[in-house]
């Protein structure tokens, strides 16, 4: 299961990234695939991208929402958030898993032999206040005087984009490299501080800021692709919580199962020596939900 989904994120980082024609042609792809949200994060303005990011689009819709209303565009953002709905009414976070770039890129980090460091769990809302605060309300309320926002997470904090396209276009372009101040080598900081933090810490992002990935996370419970705890088949060997690379603990019922942070890689599936751990497939909603640990009397 490990290496489908090691060939899966290899397969879908480089269709994202298919555009190798940039150092002759234009910088950035424009051709009509660019109009298709690509379900992991890979930012929209990386020279190989071949797709758009869900994440910025969707601040981009905010940002424009008002101009947007008034001359009745609001169509484009019913395919941004459809988008995103539907992936993850379907198999939850499970992008964050099998296809995400950046996701990959914090796995390699993370293999290096390097002293491990925990990740502190109260860290893990982190995500869903850049979403509601860098995400949503920033782009919605602050605007100029012709009513447009900024895409705040792009601009200021997304490592992805920094990595992916800030670099990339600033080695490309003499112009741009003269243009960059504060801002860039602002953010070209968090990158490192990030890639630094990934190498002792499974999954840092992902688990501490990532917005997409909080956004998917809102459907694990509810999508049709989830995973099932049988407790009564639980052997307590926490070899689940030791192949998880976002710390899930269900096993012991700290953590639900289809919890938010899960990624659904599904190493615990099949490390479980005891088959504790299914996978369901069904539009049906049942309660699949830890329950308690019994020791059998």
């Amino acid at each position: 299961m490990e290496r489908m989904r090691r060939k899966s994120q290899y397969l879908f980082t480089l269709l994202a990234n298919a555009y190798w024609l940039f150092p002759w042609k234009s910088p950035i792809y424009q051709g009509p695939v660019k109009k298709i949200c690509f379900p992991g994060l890979n930012c929209h303005s990386c020279p190989a991208a071949t797709m758009s990011c869900p994440l910025g689009a969707l601040q981009n819709l905010l940002a424009a929402l008002r101009p947007g209303i008034q001359m009745g565009q609001l169509h484009i953002g019913a395919y941004v958030l459809g988008s995103l709905g539907l992936i993850g009414s379907v198999a939850g976070r499970m992008p964050c898993g099998w296809i995400c770039p950046f996701g990959l890129l914090q796995e390699w980090l993370f293999l290096l032999p390097v002293p491990k460091i925990s990740f502190w769990r109260p860290l893990k809302r982190g995500p869903h206040l850049f979403l509601i605060v860098f995400v949503v309300l920033l782009p919605l309320l602050v605007a100029d005087l012709s009513g447009y926002g900024s895409i705040w997470f792009c601009k200021y904090v997304c490592p992805a984009g920094t990595l992916e396209a800030g670099i990339p276009l600033l080695s490309l372009d003499q112009d741009l490299r003269s243009a960059a101040g504060r801002l860039f080598a602002f953010k070209l900081l968090i990158l490192i501080l990030l890639l630094t933090w990934c190498v002792f810490t499974s999954r840092a992002f992902c688990r501490a800021i990532c917005p997409l990935g909080a956004v998917y996370g809102l459907f694990n419970r509810l999508s049709w692709l989830r995973l099932r705890f049988h407790p009564d088949r639980c052997v307590q060997c926490r070899a689940c919580l030791t192949v998880c690379p976002t710390g899930v603990s269900f096993y012991n019922g700290l953590d639900d199962i289809n919890s938010g942070s899960c990624i659904r890689c599904l190493r615990c599936l099949s490390i479980c020596p005891a088959n504790a751990v299914s996978l369901q497939f069904s539009p049906i909603r049942r309660d699949i939900s830890n329950a308690p640990v019994t020791d059998g009397n």
